[in-house]
């Protein structure tokens, strides 16, 4: 059946549908760990407090299945996905790369606003490194990465980059746990905003793959460190309390 151009035009455009709306808000509290790696997601819970249906609750949940947010476990219900440590081990090397392309292609973009602007957030960074806020240390390191790639204007890249990024948004912050590590990752900026301040294309690169893979190494060492610390003994210990890397950033 051919529908006529007249019909199309006629069917009305509908916004944004509720169960966007609701994978929006489940997405939201997944990044900020309102819902932890591991947590089973209370499907009537959620419906009860946000007066809606299971329907485009269930819905939406599909939606970030199908994004890797989220597992769909048959019989038992929704759950939010936690990465291994292999899973760090192959998604940080990537992430460098990546990344330090979209270093590479933002220092040959930049404009001088967008420099001051790539300033700016650096000295947000230096800021919350002084008062070793960490929670905050984050929030500036994600919008500097997230500027960063935007500046590449390469569609592909931000696509790829994009994409992945909300894997390294699952280990949220968690590398900065490791003593010293605010200071080490924000002596890495004063190297890659230098080299985008001055032009240096090829050095951004480097630096910003460096950096990544730095964050992948201080994940590690704080693994290593929980190890040693878990309560191995305990036989009332969560299991899961010395679990994947799930909040790294």
């Amino acid at each position: 059946m051919v529908t006529s151009s007249a019909t199309l035009s006629a069917t009305p455009v509908r916004g944004t549908s509720l169960h966007d709306e609701v994978a929006a808000r489940i997405r939201s509290m997944v990044f900020e760990r309102q819902l932890a790696p591991g947590e089973w997601i209370d499907e009537k819970a959620l419906a009860t407090g946000w007066q809606i249906s299971r329907t485009p609750l269930r819905e939406a949940l599909k939606v970030l299945a199908a994004e890797g947010l989220v597992e769909l476990v048959p019989q038992r219900g929704c759950r939010v996905v936690e990465l291994s440590d292999d899973d760090a081990d192959q998604l940080f090397p990537v992430m460098a790369l990546l990344e330090g392309r979209c270093a590479f292609e933002a220092t040959r973009n930049a404009t001088p606003a967008d420099r001051a602007t790539l300033r700016r957030l650096h000295d947000e960074l230096e800021r919350h490194a002084a008062a070793q806020d960490r929670d905050g240390y984050y929030r500036a390191n994600h919008e500097f990465h997230t500027l960063v790639q935007r500046l590449a204007h390469n569609r592909w890249l931000d696509r790829s980059t994009g994409d992945l990024r909300q894997f390294l948004r699952l280990m949220r912050g968690r590398q900065l746990k490791l003593p010293g590590r605010i200071d080490a990752s924000l002596n890495e900026h004063r190297v890659l905003i230098d080299a985008m301040l001055s032009g240096d294309a090829a050095r951004a690169e480097r630096t910003m793959h460096d950096h990544l893979m730095a964050q992948l190494a201080a994940l590690k060492a704080v693994r290593a460190l929980e190890r040693e610390t878990a309560p191995h003994n305990d036989p009332q210990a969560d299991p899961r309390s010395a679990g994947g890397l799930d909040d790294a950033g």
